[in-house]
């Protein structure tokens, strides 16, 4: 766990103020502004607009938990007529999303049911959800240069702890055969929070290595543990390094998280045993 949120260095940054984010499930936190705030002054009158169209909005740091308690990331489309009375202020449509965090529904049809039904009533008429895993959307499909990769996303695993635990790293390899393999794999579940104003961060986490084979569940566990774990991206990423060589004893590795966007900028930290460049791509979530 990080011991120098409080150190001078930090103090001195223009970062910004700790901002309180809500992670239960809250739509009181959506705000609708009404179109006709600039249409009046465009001298526009709502039953002739001179144009036809919609809003379509793209959410890349969608999360909640499966009821098993396991987190489930997805890219959101939204759609909103042109039409629609009200549009949803951004501010607040970031931070009811966020709210879905730490909050349980049993699957994708759920979630889309509750978003198109609560944000339908913030712009006062029907709002069109659709999610995509995060490999899997047609409209923002990314093809990535390295296709031999294992998705360990889909292990059934129970989660009733969200605070870091390096010690889980100690079962990864207990009933793993002795033999040295290659192996390529990534999680999409990879979250923390800003060590300063405690946003949420997201990233893809590729993990390539050479050693006794680490079992997928567990490694996991490990990564899910950073959910509440407040650090900047490239601690965090170092931090997953040090551990899987601590615990693993890895003759080769190479870490490498892609994060989402914020403010126009991701931030892609890269720390290998063996290789000094990071490659050039990206995945849908950027």
């Amino acid at each position: 766990m990080a011991t120098y949120q409080n150190a001078k260095e930090l103090s001195d940054l223009t970062l910004g103020k700790t901002t309180k984010y809500c992670s239960e499930y809250n739509p009181n936190l959506l705000q609708a502004v009404p179109r006709s705030l600039n249409r009046n002054d465009l001298s526009l009158v709502e039953n002739s607009l001179p144009f036809i169209g919609e809003d379509v909005w793209y959410g890349y740091e969608l999360s909640w938990l499966n009821n098993k308690g396991k987190p489930i990331v997805a890219v959101a489309e939204f759609r909103f007529a042109c039409t629609s009375p009200n549009l949803v202020e951004s501010k607040s449509f970031k931070l009811y999303l966020n709210s879905f965090n730490q909050s349980k529904f049993s699957n994708f049809h759920e979630v889309e049911q509750v978003l198109s039904k609560d944000l339908s009533a913030t712009a006062g008429s029907k709002a069109q959800v659709t999610l995509f895993t995060v490999e899997q959307c047609p409209a923002l499909a990314i093809k990535l240069a390295n296709k031999n990769i294992t998705c360990i996303d889909e292990e059934d695993i129970t989660v009733d702890n969200y605070q870091y635990q390096a010690e889980l790293l100690k079962e990864a390899q207990i009933n793993s055969p002795s033999k040295i393999v290659n192996k390529n794999i990534v999680s999409h579940l990879l979250k923390s929070n800003c060590l300063i104003t405690n946003q949420p961060d997201w990233a893809s986490v590729y993990i390539s290595y050479k050693g006794v084979a680490i079992t997928h569940s567990v490694l996991l566990q490990y990564l899910i543990s950073f959910r509440q774990h407040n650090e900047f991206h490239e601690q965090c990423v170092e931090r997953i390094f040090c551990d899987l060589q601590q615990y693993c004893q890895l003759e080769e590795l190479t870490v490498f998280a892609r994060y989402t966007r914020r403010g126009g900028l991701d931030i892609n930290p890269f720390r290998s045993t063996h290789i000094s460049c990071a490659p050039q791509a990206r995945t849908l979530r950027q």
